[in-house]
């Protein structure tokens, strides 16, 4: 080989090492940007959207077996239980008015599953042209002083966990529409909005017609939750436990 081709070799090789690094890194962008792409288009197998039955009528469910439970329940002055079906609550936000916009996204399509211990809500949300799904799961528990901490347990766009930004995010968004809706902060929505976000717990007395009633436990399984319920006296006292 020829001294002009060993130096123009030489010279080549000196280049590549030189550039090899800004190769190496923009291939590693790429491959991450791909990688989230992946995750944030990632469609989990799970998620079986409902049909949309949307009409100006409640659905059967809420007026023929979740408020009668209640209503009933209430009547007999004592402890009661309150069953909620997965199948059944899925009717009830079924028949809303779908989809929903805030802040450029578009919501449609939400599930609800009802696991061991979580309460987990999906969707899908278009922004800019783009489907993502997501996913949102929250863990209800008690203290020991008997108050309520709807917990936020994780948020996903995909298959990626995006939790803290979720949070912050949700923050602005609920600040906004309470002042525009001029909700107070001892509203209920308020209360549970302040708990998923800022894990405040808050005590779970709900008022029905002209009676309180305070939650005692929550028992989430498979496809079904339930609340145990008492009676309150008009301080929202639970009688029993005075």
């Amino acid at each position: 080989m020829s001294p002009n081709k060993i130096e123009l070799n030489a010279r080549r090789r000196t280049k590549f090492k030189k550039k090899a690094p800004f190769f190496l890194a923009g291939l590693i962008a790429v491959l991450v940007v791909a990688v989230v792409f992946s995750l944030l288009l990632h469609r989990p197998a799970y998620y079986d959207p409902p049909v949309f039955v949307y009409s100006k009528e409640v659905s059967p469910y809420l007026t023929h077996e979740l408020l009668p439970q209640l209503y009933n329940g209430v009547q007999l002055q004592e402890p009661f239980d309150l069953y909620v079906s997965q199948e059944g609550i899925n009717d009830v936000i079924a028949r809303s008015k779908w989809p929903r916009e805030s802040d450029g996204i578009r919501f449609s399509a939400p599930e609800v599953l009802f696991v061991p211990g979580r309460i987990v809500l999906i969707g899908t949300a278009d922004a800019g042209g783009m489907e993502f799904i997501v996913t949102v799961a929250a863990e209800p528990a008690f203290d020991q002083r008997g108050l309520l901490n709807v917990r936020l347990a994780k948020v996903k766009i995909g298959a990626m966990n995006i939790t803290p930004l979720a949070r912050m995010a949700a923050t602005r968004i609920y600040q906004r529409w309470f002042a525009a809706k001029n909700i107070e902060t001892k509203d209920l929505r308020a209360k549970i909005a302040a708990s998923l976000l800022n894990n405040e717990p808050f005590d779970p007395v709900f008022e029905i017609e002209d009676k309180k009633v305070r939650a005692k436990k929550i028992t989430i399984s498979d496809g079904k939750l339930i609340f145990h319920l008492a009676v309150a006296d008009a301080n929202g006292k639970d009688p029993l436990n005075n």
